[in-house]
């Protein structure tokens, strides 16, 4: 399957390869290449750097490209016009990358893939055919990786969950989304499912309940 890649351009390669790292580990099926500082290892871009981790990205999909600063966004576009299928995303560096490659993970086209980097997935009010409560002990929550896991595991699955903390909802496959309930150690949360595999989706959700959606410690209701 050939999925969207990711390349993180940077003034600075240390901060590029840890976004790299980051978002690795929230999608691992997802070729993510740094493309940080100069050609001599200083503070600044490379168009010939950033022209190369593209091409090496790219799977056939389409490479989205993700900077930090305004200069490395006008070497992303230098690239965007030297290559096909490869698009500058206006998104959160950290944030965006992590909710762009879990979306590529999951088999999102190139469109698809900046969309899930900005936006948070609405959240429809569609009457639910299944309901599982869950108490959360992990200290942070539903943060980044557990909101990647969550996504992943219900990429492809014929429904739509919604996520409740309080007055806040969340489709819960928008790691963006799902971070921005701000949940913690002993917040209750509510996922709700609509569609023909309602059940079986509820179902992955709950086995990641006894691991703690990857972290350990969840309990459920």
């Amino acid at each position: 399957m050939s999925r969207v890649g990711l390349v993180i351009v940077s003034h600075s390669a240390v901060l590029a390869v840890g976004v790299v790292e980051v978002a690795a580990q929230m999608a691992p099926d997802v070729t993510v290449v740094a493309a940080g500082g100069t050609a001599d290892g200083g503070i600044g871009t490379d168009f010939d750097a950033v022209l190369a981790a593209a091409e090496r990205a790219s799977s056939g999909a389409g490479v989205a490209l993700f900077y930090d600063l305004g200069s490395a966004r006008m070497v992303a576009e230098l690239v965007v016009e030297s290559l096909e299928n490869v698009m500058v995303v206006d998104a959160p560096l950290v944030e965006g990358a992590a909710a762009a490659a879990v979306a590529a993970q999951g088999g999102a086209d190139l469109a698809g893939v900046a969309r899930a980097a900005v936006e948070p997935v609405e959240v429809t009010d569609a009457e639910p055919a299944a309901v599982l409560t869950v108490q959360l002990s992990n200290e942070q929550g539903l943060h980044a990786r557990p909101a990647a896991l969550l996504a992943r595991r219900l990429s492809g699955v014929d429904a739509t969950v919604t996520v409740r903390f309080g007055e806040k909802s969340a489709d819960a496959t928008s790691i963006l989304a799902v971070m921005g309930l701000g949940t913690r150690r002993g917040d209750e949360v509510t996922f709700s499912a609509t569609g023909p595999a309602a059940d079986a989706a509820l179902r992955l959700v709950g086995d990641l309940v006894p691991d703690g959606f990857g972290e350990g410690g969840v309990t459920g209701a």
